[in-house]
């Protein structure tokens, strides 16, 4: 293989092709059906798979499949399958789906508007993650266009992922053995450190998101007649909030929620923190004078991957500042979004969870916490000889430094799937979101130097794996 006509392939297809797709994606505003109940009437989620569909089937690939399957009520998945020339099977997974729009896009920026500035490509999905689709179909063609013997390769990208891949389960179900058993899954919906070197993603955390309300009165009433008399129920809150989380550090209380850091793991967290530095807490869009919870970056890290976090993500009951009276408001609901450690059973956490806010309510308050479905946090199976080996030597040969392999801080549910039906699988997990991609909030961008880039690596992992003997 001549690595240098690999990398000029992949740079024609982001040049020719792929950035200008990339952007007609971004404009089309398919939230994930947890944010849009009425995706199908609105019709945007079938419009970004139609698009991708329409591309990956261009593909000047070999013997490509392209199938939109669809189950009644359930969003669409995009199936392509690419036949190998050596045994086995390759899994390369992403999700078109999409976060909220959010507030606080800079001038000339939005959500649903792509803007190319300065190598970067703003808007929604384009990161996270609808560069998934032409990123491995680009990988794989530029192999081909060499000859390379390839493993067969799936593709499977999902639109429900930012809802917590809840239609997954059951596209998986009606696929039942065309999926096969693949023997290493490609992932692109991860996080990258820097722009600078190849970034592995070593585990996940789950997520359990819920809605914590609380009622003291049936109505609103003058806050000089209540006041003193009716317990104020965003004090309550205060007082739920406390029982769940150290006010002070932030350390969440319970024990179902707290696991041990695994040793390696610790390992390979300072290491990172040796790279980054930093800019480990330098990433993040600071106000002026506000300072991270802690200087040291590898406890920073730790926080970030292997700790149970909260944020209060939402609220109803509270009016907007220009129109709230002098009323003592009789209700307000919290929505709560849990991090979980890789390694915590989530059903236990939300049991847990609901046990502390409901027990025993400050004034007798009525107090009710719904939690919706956890999610499992994944902790990836040691890498095999050859795989390690590779993803070293990718990163070398296309940024010229060493990989770095880290956890990542958010959810992917797939992967908890994946590792319970295929406990020997690889997995090589990585992604564009890197410092200020910002994905689920404002200006979130593709790096567009780096997502190619990671391309070339994605090509250099699968042609290693074709001819790995265990693979």
């Amino acid at each position: 293989m001549d690595l240098q006509k690999l990398r000029e392939h992949i740079a024609a297809a982001w040049r020719d092709s792929i950035v200008e797709r990339l952007a007609a994606y971004v404009r089309i505003p398919n939230q994930s059906p947890l944010f849009d109940p009425q995706w199908q009437q609105h019709g945007h989620m079938d419009a970004a798979a139609q698009l991708l569909a329409e591309w990956c089937r261009a593909q000047p690939i070999p013997g490509i499949r392209v199938e939109l399957r669809r189950l009644a009520g359930r969003t669409p998945v995009l199936l392509i399958d690419i036949p190998g020339e050596l045994p086995g099977c390759v899994l390369l997974y992403g999700h078109m789906d999409k976060q909220p729009e959010f507030t606080g896009w800079h001038s000339g920026l939005g959500p649903w508007q792509p803007v190319l500035r300065d190598g970067k490509l703003y808007g929604r999905g384009a990161a996270d993650d609808g560069y998934a689709v032409f990123s491995s179909l680009a990988a794989i063609a530029a192999l081909k266009a060499q000859n390379v013997a390839l493993a067969r390769c799936v593709v499977l990208i999902e639109a429900s992922e930012e809802s917590g891949s809840v239609d997954l389960p059951a596209h998986l179900d009606a696929l039942g053995p065309a999926l096969g058993e693949p023997s290493l899954v490609v992932c692109l919906d991860a996080e990258c450190g820097n722009y600078e070197q190849l970034w592995c993603t070593t585990s996940l955390r789950g997520n359990l998101v819920g809605q914590l309300s609380v009622r003291v009165l049936e109505e609103g009433v003058h806050s000089g007649m209540a006041g003193g008399i009716a317990p104020n129920p965003f004090r309550i809150v205060q007082q739920l909030i406390e029982r769940l989380e150290n006010p002070r550090d932030g350390t969440l209380r319970p024990e179902a929620l707290c696991v041990n850091v695994p040793a390696d793991r610790l390992a390979q967290i300072r290491a990172a923190a040796a790279v980054l530095g930093d800019t480990v807490a330098g990433k993040l869009p600071w106000a002026q004078g506000v300072r991270a919870v802690s200087d040291d970056p590898v406890e920073l890290l730790i926080n970030s991957t292997w700790k149970a976090t909260l944020a209060v993500t939402g609220a109803d009951g509270l009016p907007p500042t220009l129109s709230a009276g002098n009323v003592l408001l009789p209700a307000l609901t919290f929505k709560l979004s849990l991090r979980l450690p890789p390694t915590c059973d989530p059903q236990r956490a939300a049991r847990a969870v609901q046990d502390v806010l409901e027990r025993d309510p400050p004034n007798g308050a009525q107090v009710r916490f719904e939690p919706g479905t956890p999610t499992a946090g994944w902790n990836a199976p040691s890498f095999a000889p050859w795989l390690a080996k590779s993803i070293a030597s990718a990163s070398q040969q296309i940024y010229r430094r060493g990989a770095v392999h880290v956890g990542c801080g958010g959810t992917i549910p797939f992967m908890a799937m994946l590792g319970e039906r295929f406990p020997g699988t690889q997995f090589f997990i990585t992604g564009v979101l890197g410092p200020h991609s910002n994905a689920h909030g404002p200006n979130e961008f593709l790096h567009l130097a780096y997502a190619e880039k990671l391309t070339a690596c994605v090509s250099l992992v699968l042609a290693d794996h074709a001819r790995a003997p265990s693979a």
